[in-house]
């Protein structure tokens, strides 16, 4: 069996990698594509850099677009002349989707997408312009299937891999604190996203914040995990930050040992300082208490204000129908908001300790591995 698979980003990397892996359990199987590190780690060689899609913001894209069109059609090409038996696209909706279309147009291949677009959230009419092109859609939410089943393709609920994600031991949260050098002192890991421009944007307005907060709580030390990509571009950022920064980064070792000092940080961590996005779901799995900051360009954010469907994008909010984790979006996301809700979230974080067990139940936990049922949805609606 011939697969081609598209990640765009770190996130859809972790998901791909996943979904690999229950289909490496299940059958005999090739990859080819565009991903990142974990999905190299399952056998995929990606024909260019995950890197180049990492862009957020319709002002960011805007700038980017000449290398993204290249990208766009060196994939679709790729695709074509592959032929595979299954192409599965992971997120990423503005360029996965434009190259399942593409290939639709010269191809008959089965197409799958990994993540339903958040119709519930804004642009709902993405969904029957998809069914144009995607053949099955797997969904991350247990409330998505029926958007898209509505509009004309098929629909699994296959959970979130982050439900079955291990998790740090007492121990190994005990021997990351006294390697470095944390003891008992209060720590606080800061998220600010996945891709340079979320860095560029997010990281200079949570270290003004930050400067307010540690100079409040002086005996506060700061974590910062950042992806091989972010690792020259983070360490920059975080370099007049106070607190201590302990910043956690691949360094050239294997990814297991990478992942395994990323968890224990998570697991570490008393609060969390987070851009939006699924690195909510890692804080839940953890059980850390968070508050989400996140903007972007000023005319990417009157854009989205105009669209926006919902009153919230954490998904831990979402998925338990709370809006028990505090957010600062857009014009809110500001040095001086962000550090007020902060010093109150180390305070007191409320009811996020019971909206995070019960995310985690509503996505899947206990039961099979996401990706896993992932892999077992494409096979038995492959046939």
């Amino acid at each position: 069996m011939r697969v081609f698979v598209i990640a765009g980003e770190a996130s859809g990397d972790r998901l791909g990698a996943a979904l690999m892996a229950g289909l490496h359990s299940l059958t005999e199987v090739e990859f080819t594509g565009v991903g990142g590190p974990l999905t190299h780690e399952e056998g995929l060689t990606s024909i260019f850099p995950m890197d180049d899609l990492s862009v957020h913001g319709i002002a960011e894209v805007a700038r980017r677009y000449p290398l993204l069109r290249r990208r766009l059609h060196q994939t679709v090409k790729a695709v074509l002349a592959a032929r595979p038996d299954v192409l599965i696209t992971i997120d990423s909706p503005d360029f996965c989707l434009r190259v399942a279309r593409l290939v639709r147009a010269k191809s008959a291949v089965r197409t799958v997408h990994y993540v339903a677009p958040s119709v519930w959230a804004w642009r709902p009419g993405r969904a029957a312009k998809m069914a144009g092109f995607i053949d099955h859609v797997l969904a991350l939410l247990p409330f998505e299937p029926p958007y898209m089943q509505a509009a004309g393709m098929e629909c699994d609920f296959v959970g979130h891999p982050v439900v079955s994600e291990p998790q740090a031991s007492k121990d190994e949260i005990a021997a990351f604190r006294a390697l470095h050098g944390i003891g008992d002192a209060p720590l606080l890991m800061v998220l600010p996203g996945s891709r340079r421009s979320e860095v560029a944007q997010l990281a200079p307005i949570f270290g003004d914040a930050l400067q307010t907060v540690c100079a409040a709580r002086p005996d506060l030390r700061l974590v910062v995990p950042a992806t091989a990509a972010r690792e020259d571009q983070m360490r920059a950022a975080i370099a007049d930050w106070p607190g201590q920064p302990v910043l956690i980064v691949p360094g050239g070792r294997d990814t297991v040992s990478y992942l395994a000092e990323k968890t224990a940080a998570f697991g570490a961590a008393d609060r969390a300082l987070a851009a939006s996005g699924t690195v909510s779901l890692e804080l839940a799995a953890s059980d850390t208490p968070m508050l989400i900051a996140y903007d972007v360009s000023r005319l990417s954010r009157l854009i989205f204000e105009r669209m926006l469907k919902v009153d919230t994008l954490t998904l831990v909010n979402l998925v338990t129908d709370t809006r028990v984790v505090p957010e600062l979006l857009g014009a809110e996301c500001r040095p001086d908001r962000i550090a007020t809700e902060l010093l109150a979230l180390i305070d007191d974080p409320g009811e996020q300790h019971d909206a995070m067990r019960l995310t985690m139940e509503r996505l899947g936990a206990g039961g099979e591995a996401p990706g896993l049922r992932a892999a077992r949805a494409v096979l038995a609606r492959l046939g």
